[in-house]
């Protein structure tokens, strides 16, 4: 079973090559933080998985897709793996050293809720990485996001929890900011025709297929138009900053 959309970017489809790169990289920068037992909220069709499990000494990973569960589950039977929706979480207080959440919080309704659980089950000495979308980089509203962070949002809303809070971003290098700015001409372009700006007056609901659509029409169009730029692009084109407007999601550290 595959759930890609152009919210779940694909290794497989080659116009997805910088989105998928981009949420690969919070994998690659998050290997100095891990350790112990480590738990992944929200792992989807676990990207990061033969990644990160080798450096812990177990990995559980849950998500709400419980086909994708079971594939995970014959795919890699070593590890461990839950279909849930969350918050609340199913663990006991104090039961993992690491916590990975990539891309999630923004989808998350009861984010503040989020951020508790993470602090209930982390343990004394633990560390929970967050990332997501920079909404100052944002070039559009996304219907499938309850709402997206400023660096100085998200940092106060983990403060409530985490007396350790330190806010870093992953950032593109010139070829990366290249495909950003030219994806961000063509979508000004789609979005002239918004005169009425619907996509902010509009429910959700009503925007996610029309977004899907446009959204991979002008991935199609941007690989069509610089397919080396679009297939050139990899991990190494990312890295982890300190805080900055100019970082593509933020990579927030905290520590219990």
């Amino acid at each position: 079973m595959s759930v890609y959309t152009t919210e779940i970017a694909s290794d497989k489809i080659p116009s997805d090559n910088v989105i998928h790169q981009r949420l690969f990289s919070a994998y690659h920068l998050a290997k100095p933080f891990l350790k112990g037992n480590l738990l992944e909220l929200g792992c989807g069709e676990g990207r990061g998985v033969e990644l990160l499990a080798p450096l812990v000494d177990s990995y559980l990973g849950i998500d709400k897709i419980r086909a994708v569960i079971q594939n995970l589950e014959k795919k890699y039977p070593e590890h461990q793996f839950m279909s849930g929706v969350f918050p609340p979480f199913p663990f006991e207080d104090n039961s993992f050293d690491s916590i990975v959440t990539f891309q999630v919080i923004e989808h998350v309704k009861q984010d503040e809720q989020f951020v508790r659980e993470i602090h209930r089950v982390l343990k004394p000495g633990g560390t929970a990485l967050i990332t997501t979308p920079n909404i100052k980089m944002t070039l559009s509203r996304n219907p499938w996001h309850e709402r997206e962070y400023t660096a100085e949002g998200l940092t106060a809303l983990c403060k409530k929890y985490f007396d350790q809070v330190e806010m870093k971003g992953v950032a593109g290098d010139d070829k990366v900011l290249e495909y950003h700015e030219r994806n961000r001409a063509s979508v000004q372009k789609i979005m002239r025709f918004d005169f009425l700006d619907l996509q902010y007056k509009l429910p959700a609901r009503l925007l996610r297929i029309p977004y899907d659509i446009l959204n991979r029409m002008n991935r199609n169009k941007l690989k069509e138009a610089k397919d080396e730029l679009v297939k050139s692009i990899a991990i190494d084109n990312f890295s982890l900053m300190d805080q900055n407007d100019r970082n593509l999601d933020l990579f927030c550290v905290l520590t219990k």
